[in-house]
């Protein structure tokens, strides 16, 4: 069930509003990746704190983009292509499953180049 200002998990009703209003964002991201609820809670709250304490630089950067005819997943200024594949959708579920695991924050590109979303802030 997604959440919003209005309406968050009792958990959520003592934290700072800026880092309650940024872990209902991220939880619902991740209600939407089909991650369990409870788990979500948690990753949330936590990453939120991280984002507005400023400590969110320490975590690293991904990006799927256009490349030469295939999509690339990699580190922004990297040559280095952790995953590829000849569809933006296939390459996403790959890139999302790998930047959830390394705590990561992942930017999406449009096939034009530019910026189309960022996720897991």
């Amino acid at each position: 069930m997604p959440w919003s200002k209005n309406d968050y998990p009792a958990s959520m009703k003592n934290l700072d509003s800026k880092v309650r209003d940024k872990a209902i964002e991220i939880a619902n991201a991740l209600l939407r990746e089909n991650y369990e609820e409870g788990r979500v809670i948690s990753i949330a709250t936590s990453q939120a704190h991280e984002y507005v304490e400023g400590k969110s630089d320490s975590r690293p950067h991904y990006e799927v983009k256009p490349g030469n005819d295939e999509w690339v997943f990699k580190k922004p200024n990297s040559d280095h292509v952790i995953y590829k594949d000849d569809t933006k959708y296939g390459l996403l579920e790959k890139a999302k499953k790998y930047a959830n695991e390394q705590d990561g924050i992942l930017s999406v590109f449009h096939a034009d180049g530019s910026h189309e979303k960022t996720l897991y802030e």
